[in-house]
């Protein structure tokens, strides 16, 4: 994250100020602009949001220790925290407010694998996640403290935990290379001339891979497993879950998301409600963290989708593309086991070479954000391969000790110099 939007969380505003008034021609145009216009954008935006990122989503939870069924229980969750926040938030303040679950945070949790206590303790961590999401709407000083951590050791960190898991479209062409390679294939076409939708038309290519394999195996599917369910689970916290996972989940969480997603909503001259939006999001990844679903938190790319002129030209309809994002998010919370259960299915490596896909431009702005400071270059480097090497100390993941070496680093690199 550049410096610049760093700066703009410490600063993020406690109540969002009205938008705007839009121009008279803006405001004429808009009378002939059907609201059927801002509920495509806003169907749209859950359905790339959501194809894009579910596969990562499972394979966090799994790498977690979760089981299919807990797994299907915290995409579900997720899903519906999503959507609700998502329309609690436009309805109140008549903006084009969306939310999301943190795709680089979900990979944080996959690299991050199974923590000291086990699954349970991971319920633990999201639960501080919730905690540390409510008291940066309640405590400023929280939010001033987390932007003093440089950005570029933040970008490390993240692109560090993300390379492992991008390169399992590599592993993948190994392990099921008549699989993967066509899934491949299509995210390569789709990301020319389709780019919005190469990861969810990769992903359907894997469902018809995923349907193969079941016809040409014979594979009984009892149907009562795509039913909707929720696990519950009761939280346990431990040093390591908290220290490995807790923490470096909250810092990006923040970082790629909710800062991001501020920064775009207010390029379309939107002023957040910060502290109603992180209070939101906090309730909301606290309600859902028994039944296994991540935080929640603002939309940063699929956010452009409902925000932008091509939702309405009158910015003040375009909220009604939130309350179709929300909308959505529930028939799909409902379709979580059906999503779960083609992860089961699926061929060795398969989805998560579509995780790794979904996951390339994150790792890609990661990365050149994370080295365009040349003060801090060899400091951002420590700490993304610290990171990336997944060690683990006292029980406590790569992640935290990754931010750790790099700011030991930095300060001995800086230390006597003004």
């Amino acid at each position: 994250m550049a410096p610049s939007a760093w700066s703009g969380y410490a600063s993020a505003p406690r109540y969002g100020a009205p938008v705007s008034e839009p121009t008279a021609a803006a405001s004429s145009t808009s009378l002939d602009a059907p609201l059927s216009r801002p509920i495509s954008a806003g169907i749209t935006a859950s359905l790339v949001g959501f194809s894009s990122s579910f596969a990562v989503v499972l394979t966090a939870l799994h790498a977690a220790g979760a089981t299919s069924d807990q797994a299907a229980s915290g995409l579900l969750a997720a899903s519906f925290a999503v959507g609700a926040g998502t329309i609690v938030l436009a309805l109140r303040y008549r903006r084009p407010i969306t939310l999301a679950w943190s795709t680089p945070g979900a990979a944080l949790i996959a690299a991050t694998g199974a923590v000291e206590g086990g699954w349970s303790a991971e319920i633990g961590a999201f639960y501080v996640v919730a905690a540390l999401i409510l008291l940066t709407a309640l405590i400023p000083a929280l939010g001033q403290a987390i932007a003093r951590i440089p950005a570029s050791l933040a970008q490390a960190m993240l692109g560090g935990v993300l390379l492992p898991l991008c390169l399992a479209p590599l592993s993948g062409l190994v392990k099921s290379p008549w699989a993967v390679a066509p899934v491949i294939v299509v995210w390569l076409i789709a990301l020319r001339f389709l780019p919005r939708w190469a990861v969810p038309l990769a992903f359907l290519a894997a469902a018809i891979a995923i349907g193969i394999e079941v016809g040409a195996a014979g594979t009984a599917i009892d149907p009562a497993s795509f039913l909707p369910r929720v696990e519950f689970t009761a939280p346990t916290f431990t040093t390591g879950a908290i220290v490995g996972l807790a923490l470096p989940l909250f810092l990006v969480t923040m970082a790629s998301q909710n800062v991001p997603g501020t920064a775009i909503l207010r390029s379309f001259g939107y002023d957040l409600p910060w502290r109603p939006a992180m209070t939101v999001t906090g309730l909301g990844s606290a309600l859902t963290a028994s039944a296994g679903g991540p935080a929640i938190n603002l939309a940063a790319i699929t956010a452009a989708l409902a925000a932008s002129p091509d939702a309405h030209p009158d910015p003040r309809r375009r909220w009604y593309a939130s309350i179709a994002t929300g909308s959505t998010y529930f028939v799909l919370a409902a379709a979580s086991s059906f999503f779960a259960v083609l992860v089961v299915l699926a061929p060795a490596g398969l989805i998560a070479a579509v995780a790794g896909l979904a996951l390339f431009g994150a790792f890609g702005s990661a990365v050149q954000q994370a080295v365009a400071d040349p003060h801090d270059r060899v400091p951002a480097i420590v700490t993304f391969l610290t990171a990336a090497s997944g060690i683990a100390f006292f029980g406590i993941s790569a992640a935290f000790w990754a931010l750790v070496a790099g700011l030991v680093v930095r300060a001995a690199l800086r230390l006597g110099r003004r």
